[in-house]
Order: C-alpha cells, then sequence, then structure tokens
C-alpha cells in the first residue's frame, strides 16, 4: 500500500491509482481531494499503514469496502471504526523500541557532499532527537579519514561510499574490520566533469593521457569510471593517469590545469560549471540508473552489541530518506543544506542538484529529475557488482563468495524490516540485475560478467 492511498477513500483502491489515469495514486492525490499525508512524518506513515492494514481485514474485498464507504461517508466510517479500533495503541507499539537504547550519545562521520543530505536533514528536523539520539555530525575532509576513525572507534557510524563497506570488511587497503551498510544514503548523484579546454574532445577514445581525478580507490566513481574507459578501448591503468584526491581540490586542481577532469559526487560537478572550469560530460545516472552511492555504515559489532541504537539510528534515516523523496521538499532545504555548517556551497549549486534541472556548462539547460535519489535499500545485488569490480580490476584475489559477502555487508533483511515497520514498500528480493553502460549484470552470474566485459574492453 502507497502511504498516500487513503483506505477510508472510497474512490481509492488500495493499490494501484483510483482512477487509473495516473502513474501512481500519489499522483493521483495531489490532483484529487483526498486526505494526503506527509511521507516524511513517521507519525503520520505509520497511522495511514495501520488504517490500510485493518480496513484490509474487514474488507477482504475491496469493493465492498468502496461501497461500504460511499454509502456511508469516510468520515462517518472513520469515526465509528476507531471508536472499535484502538488506533492510537497501535500507533504507539509500531513505533515503540524493542527496549532501551544501549547508547545515546553518537558521533557519525561525513563528507560535505549532497549525498549526505539524508544526514544533515535527521539533524535539522529532529529525527535523530526524535528516535532518543544526541548525534554529533562531524565533517570530515577525505575518505580514508572516514575508514580509518570508523576503524579506531572514533566514529559510531558514517556516511561511506557504498565499496568502502565491503572493501573494509575484506582488509582490501586496510586491516580487515567487519563492516556494514545498514542502508543507502543515495543513490545516483555524480558526475564526470572536463576541463572546459576539452570541450571538443568529448569521445573518450581521444582521452589517452588524461589525468583524471577519482575521490578513492574503493569508490563507485572508480569502478564506474574504469567500466567507461575500458568501453571506449582505454586501459584505465595504463592509458591514463588516475589520482585519488579530495573534492575540493579537484576543482582547485582543474582550474589549475593539473587535471583534464574527475569523476565525483555533487555538488563539486555543478560547481564546476558555475565556475566557469568545467563542463558535465555525463551524470553517473546514465551510466547506471539507479546506482549506489553512499551508504550509512559501521563496525558489524554496532549493530550486535547495541541493536536497539542500531534500530533507533535506522528509523531515523529512512524518516530523512522519506522526507528527502518528496520531490517538493528540494527546494526547502536548499537553505539548510548550504550552510557553512553542512555543504557551505552557493544555493544554485544545490539547488541545481536537488532538481535536476542544471547548467551543462556547454551553454544548455538540461532536466533530469533522478540526477540524485534517495532511496535507502541496500541491496546485496549492489554489492556483487562492487566484487566483481574489485576482482575485475585486482584489488582482491582468488575465489570470492559474492553472494555470502554481499549479503553479510549490506543488511537487506535489516533494512526490509524497519522499513515495513515504517510504512515504507521495500522490495522483496535481495537480488536484481542492472544494466550498466548499456551492459546486463546478472548478479547470478558475476564471474562471467567478469568475462564478457573483459573479452569487449
Amino acid at each position: 500500500m502507497n502511504p498516500n492511498d487513503d483506505p477510508f477513500d472510497p474512490y481509492v483502491r488500495l493499490s494501484g491509482c483510483s482512477c487509473g489515469r495516473h502513474a501512481s495514486q500519489a499522483v493521483h492525490d495531489a490532483e484529487s481531494s483526498a486526505r494526503p499525508i506527509d511521507t516524511g512524518n513517521v507519525e503520520q506513515v505509520t497511522r495511514r499503514t495501520l488504517e490500510g492494514a485493518v480496513m484490509r481485514a474487514m474488507f477482504p474485498n475491496d469493493g465492498q469496502r468502496r461501497r461500504f464507504l460511499r454509502a456511508v461517508g469516510s468520515g462517518a466510517a472513520l469515526a465509528a471504526i476507531s471508536q472499535v479500533v484502538p488506533f492510537g495503541m497501535l500507533e504507539a507499539l509500531a513505533a515503540e523500541p524493542a527496549g532501551p537504547l544501549e547508547k545515546t550519545n553518537l558521533k557519525i562521520g561525513y563528507l560535505p557532499i549532497t549525498c549526505a543530505s539524508p544526514l544533515l536533514i535527521a539533524q535539522q528536523n529532529g529525527y535523530f532527537h526524535d528516535a532518543g539520539l544526541q548525534v554529533e555530525l562531524l565533517k570530515t575532509p577525505g575518505w580514508a579519514l572516514v575508514r580509518d576513525k570508523t576503524i579506531n572507534r572514533d566514529f559510531d557510524a558514517a556516511q561511506m561510499l557504498a565499496p568502502m563497506p565491503v572493501s573494509m570488511s575484506l582488509g582490501a587497503g586496510s586491516n580487515a574490520a567487519p563492516t556494514v551498510a545498514a542502508l543507502m544514503d543515495n543513490v545516483n548523484g555524480s558526475a564526470i566533469t572536463l576541463a572546459m579546454r576539452h570541450k571538443d574532445r568529448r569521445d573518450p577514445a581521444q582521452w589517452k593521457g588524461f589525468r583524471l581525478a577519482i575521490p578513492f580507490d574503493y569508490s563507485i566513481h572508480n569502478f564506474l569510471l574504469r567500466e567507461y574507459l575500458a568501453k571506449h578501448g582505454l586501459d584505465p591503468d595504463r592509458d591514463v593517469q588516475l589520482r585519488v584526491m579530495a573534492p575540493p581540490d579537484m576543482l582547485a586542481n582543474l582550474a589549475g590545469g593539473n587535471l583534464d577532469g574527475f569523476i565525483v559526487a555533487e555538488p563539486f560537478n555543478q560547481r564546476a560549471v558555475y565556475e566557469g572550469i568545467g563542463f558535465i560530460h555525463m551524470l553517473s545516472v546514465d551510466m547506471w540508473r539507479g546506482h549506489p552511492c553512499c551508504t550509512i555504515a559501521m563496525e558489524s559489532d554496532f549493530a550486535k552489541k547495541q541493536p536497539n541504537t542500531y534500530a533507533a539510528l535506522v528509523r531515523a534515516m529512512l524518516r530523512s530518506a522519506a522526507y528527502l523523496n518528496v520531490a517538493a521538499n528540494r527546494d526547502a532545504i536548499v537553505d539548510t543544506l548550504t550552510q557553512q555548517k553542512f555543504l557551505n556551497q552557493p544555493k544554485i549549486v544545490v539547488k541545481q542538484v536537488l532538481t535536476g534541472t542544471y547548467a551543462d556548462g556547454l551553454g544548455q539547460v538540461r532536466s533530469e529529475p533522478q540526477r540524485i535519489g534517495f532511496q535507502p535499500f541496500p541491496w546485496p545485488s549492489m554489492a556483487v557488482w562492487i566484487l566483481a569490480e574489485m576482482k575485475r580490476w585486482n584489488y582482491i584475489k582468488g575465489d570470492v563468495d559474492y553472494k555470502q559477502i554481499a549479503e553479510r555487508v549490506f543488511r537487506a533483511t535489516d533494512a526490509r524490516a524497519a522499513m515495513q515497520k515504517a510504512g515504507m514498500h521495500p522490495p522483496a528480493e535481495d537480488m536484481q540485475d542492472y544494466e550498466i553502460l548499456g551492459r546486463k549484470f546478472d548478479p547470478k552470474r558475476p564471474d562471467a560478467y567478469i568475462r564478457a566485459v573483459s573479452a569487449k574492453a
């Protein structure tokens, strides 16, 4: 059931759009006088979910429910049913934690990029506080420091690039530290940007000798860029120079002529356009629609030893994701995110990223509503692709138990349960196929994918 599907509206079916003319019931409701709810308000989502469950139980035949409501009126029906169904008590039970929080004061690290929006909004809107947590958000200049502070337990949790919990768990690039991704922070939200002097060299086959920056070895950016270069006949380890660099340094080096381009999370691609030093060659959403970017992650002991605190953190982050995924809220948060204590970026830059209507640096205004998204479910199939890339490019060697590692690190079962309790609609499966740069990836056959792309590269 969609949270906006009002079970006391006689013209709403409890699945799909009631009139058949809209893509979803949420769109239908926006154009009707139904009881819409704020899907960023966990209390409203919980109440709507409980109402829907009760009405489905009372009226297994949805046609009977709608005929009943048309006969007596939705207001009278809601009042009458509320006399015998204790919705208030049910809401309290649904929201009640399993027990007292083992730890209430948390330190969470993040990088000042738009991927961190769920953390920043959870703090600003009081979602952490509502979950019983006192959170200190610690702005961190680089991903290696995020990793090290998590391993050293200076951070209780952190925003991490999607490959980082995988690499940390395997001891790739650092001492092995079992790490889990509780949720995705965001999907999409990155781009390849080139220096303005290359506006007539947009064919990647012409990039031999380019100096290109990536934010971290264990980043989705590194692996997507490698795939992109290989697809166009370049060896990313021989034909170009890949340099690990902090996002702000990418801008300075692009402006100074020390880089030909970079791939990184927003808002630094849009900032390059704003500064007049670069143009957006390709959004990452056009490389892999819905690709993972950042996660909310922590050492696995955190979840094992502090399950109630872990659950409270997940609840707050889900509430933030729900808020951010309402398109109308995107404009409202620009002022918050651009503050010096958070992203410290020009408002127009962040707004173009969040709304998806943006200048590309080549004189065109483009629109991509999915430029950044905040889908929270941590698909293990995404982790399988990450593992396949790590193996393809020799970051790990030998046989890999893809499924076992992916499911251990990307905590889909926990996320699914939390999302269902919050009235959200997680996928029923852990694995799905993807189309990445025009090639199909089947998470059940990762080694076959590696052989196929290596042969074509």
